[in-house]
């Protein structure tokens, strides 16, 4: 069964999805110095809103821009919450769709690597300070309670799933979308991740490991220094082709096949060699019916760290030696997490539907040997492919068509 995406809802540190295409074609980064933790040092940092999605959290002041919801909606991301980032792209991408509510057939596959995390982190400070929070705001805090939430400002009684993969939860979430509709358990599902990964323990730990960034995000750059935390949220309409043609509906792209492996290997370290890696991609490629030369844009994960960047680019080289455009665009959005595959995704699709492939913002000495785009390629883009790689040796590869 042909599956099809009629519908995306995508927020970022650069705005909303139109905002955030256009200033990434244009070379923008969201990504800003801030210190919303007093008790951390200032790092580089890609933020929805002014301050981060945490509780508490310190105005970065005058000096800091308005972030993405001051560009893409009339909220403020202060008082904001991971249930209120997801409501807000679950209802772009219902709209954008031109569906109405309720939605009780559509299934829901919503994944967080993180989920609630910044309300874990807060509970832990109040049971310090003997202050306990209500029993039923806990249970609204546990990690599939993003996916539930969906439903419920959907309407759905359909199936709901919430993955968690680390950084490879967003294509997984996708994939899971795409396999509810071509089972027949539904016609209609939305799926994507939602990430608000900017809490004292992630960057406490990402310090620890030597991965942040001293000042930006930097892809496949030769001088790259690690990642940039970004909070980002993005969610699809998936809808069976026959349904979609049935109402008219205006077609972004068609989910063509996914693969996924585990290298079985290291809770952080990328195989040596990448043989699993490989072996997602080349699964991905069978299940979709195409071989390594149908491929016309590679949307790299792209992490800006030594390790990633380099294995990445390994695998691109020897799966794909005739050469294809690549980029990043971590460099742009900073890196969400699980959410960073689902905006890949949706970024994957407006270059399908404006035939522009999106530079790697912030590369500026490639140290690769790739066609590693440094600034905007027209040229015909028929099918895509978006990979993630994540924490526990979690490989996704997606591939779309036009």
């Amino acid at each position: 069964m042909e599956v099809v995406v009629t519908g995306i809802g995508l927020v970022s540190a650069l705005g909303m999805l139109q905002t955030s295409w256009q200033r990434l074609i244009a070379g923008e980064s969201g990504i800003r110095l801030s210190q919303p933790f007093r008790e951390l040092p200032p790092r580089p940092l890609a933020l929805i809103g002014k301050t981060p999605m945490y509780p508490g959290a310190a105005s970065p002041g005058s000096a800091f821009p308005g972030g993405a919801w001051e560009r893409g909606t009339t909220q403020d991301t202060s008082a904001a919450d991971l249930t209120t980032l997801t409501q807000l792209v679950v209802t772009e991408a219902i709209a954008d769709a031109g569906l109405v509510l309720p939605l009780p057939d559509a299934g829901v596959a919503i994944g967080s690597s993180r989920a609630h995390q910044a309300s874990w982190e807060q509970l832990a400070r109040q049971l310090q300070e003997d202050s306990l929070m209500s029993g039923a705001h806990w249970l609204d805090t546990l990690p599939h309670m993003v996916a539930h939430a969906s439903a419920r400002t959907i309407g759905s009684t359909g199936p709901v799933l919430a993955p968690m993969a680390a950084c490879a939860t967003g294509l997984w979430a996708i994939a899971q979308g795409f396999h509810l509709i071509q089972t027949g358990q539904c016609q209609r599902a939305i799926a994507g991740a939602v990430e608000a990964p900017v809490t004292p323990l992630t960057l406490a730990g990402f310090t620890r490991m030597g991965a942040l960034a001293a000042t930006g995000a930097y892809p496949f750059d030769k001088n790259r220094e690690g990642l940039v935390l970004g909070e980002g949220a993005a969610v699809l309409v998936l809808e069976s082709a026959t349904v979609a043609r049935r109402r008219g509906a205006r077609v972004y792209g068609r989910v063509l096949g996914f693969g996924f492996t585990n290298d079985g290997y290291h809770a952080i370290v990328p195989e040596l060699g990448g043989k699993r890696a490989i072996g997602a991609v080349k699964q991905c490629l069978e299940r979709s019916g195409l071989e390594t030369a149908d491929i016309d844009y590679i949307h790299a994960h792209g992490t800006s760290t030594r390790l990633n960047d380099q294995n990445e680019a390994k695998l691109i080289q020897y799966l794909f030696p005739q050469g294809v455009p690549v980029s990043s665009t971590k460099g742009a959005t900073g890196h969400s997490l699980g959410a960073s595959g689902a905006l890949g995704v949706a970024f994957c699709l407006m270059a399908l539907q404006e035939q522009l492939l999106p530079p790697s913002v912030g590369l500026k000495a490639p140290e690769f040997d790739l066609d590693l785009l440094m600034a905007p390629r027209r040229c015909q883009v028929r099918r895509v492919l978006c990979l993630s790689f994540g924490f526990g040796g979690q490989n996704g590869a997606i591939v779309l068509g036009k």
